[in-house]
C-alpha cells in the first residue's frame, strides 16, 4: 500500500498542511475521543495515531486546510500551515517497529481523512465542561 506520506519504516515528522492537517488531544481524553469516533463511523473514522510516551497524544489526521479557521474546544491542539505557523506531525509506518507511535486507525488510502465537522462535534461533546 503506497501512501506517499506514510514512511516505509519507523516514523517520521510530516509538515502539516501539505497532505493533511491534524489535531491532538492528550491522554485519556484523546483515547476516549478516538473510541467515540470509531463507534460513530463503524470502525473507520480515518487515520488516527497514538503516542505511548510523553503526553500520550492522540493525533487525528484531517484534510489539509481544514483546522485553521475553525474554533476547537479546550484541550485540542491544532497542527496546520496557517499564516505564520509551521507544524509537524509524527507519522508511523504501517508495520514494524514504530514505538512510541502506533496507528489506532490506519489510513485506508492516502486521500481519506477524519471528517473535521464530525471530529469537532464529538470533541465539543466529550471535552466540554459539564454543568
Amino acid at each position: 500500500m503506497g501512501i506517499d506520506w506514510v514512511p516505509a519504516s519507523g516514523f517520521q515528522l510530516r509538515k502539516a498542511g501539505i497532505h493533511f492537517d491534524a489535531v491532538r488531544v492528550d491522554g485519556d481524553d484523546g483515547r476516549r475521543l478516538a473510541d467515540l469516533l470509531g463507534r460513530l463511523t463503524g470502525g473507520d473514522p480515518g487515520p488516527v495515531v497514538t503516542e505511548a510516551n510523553g503526553r500520550q497524544g492522540v493525533y487525528f489526521l484531517l484534510p489539509a486546510g481544514s483546522t485553521a479557521h475553525r474554533c476547537w474546544p479546550r484541550g485540542v491542539t491544532r497542527f496546520n500551515s496557517a499564516t505564520g505557523q509551521v507544524s509537524y506531525v509524527p507519522v508511523p509506518a504501517l508495520s514494524g517497529r514504530t514505538w512510541p507511535l502506533a496507528w489506532r486507525f490506519p489510513p485506508a488510502d492516502g486521500h481519506r481523512f477524519v471528517h473535521p465537522l464530525l471530529l469537532r462535534s464529538a470533541a465539543a461533546e466529550l471535552l466540554s465542561p459539564r454543568e
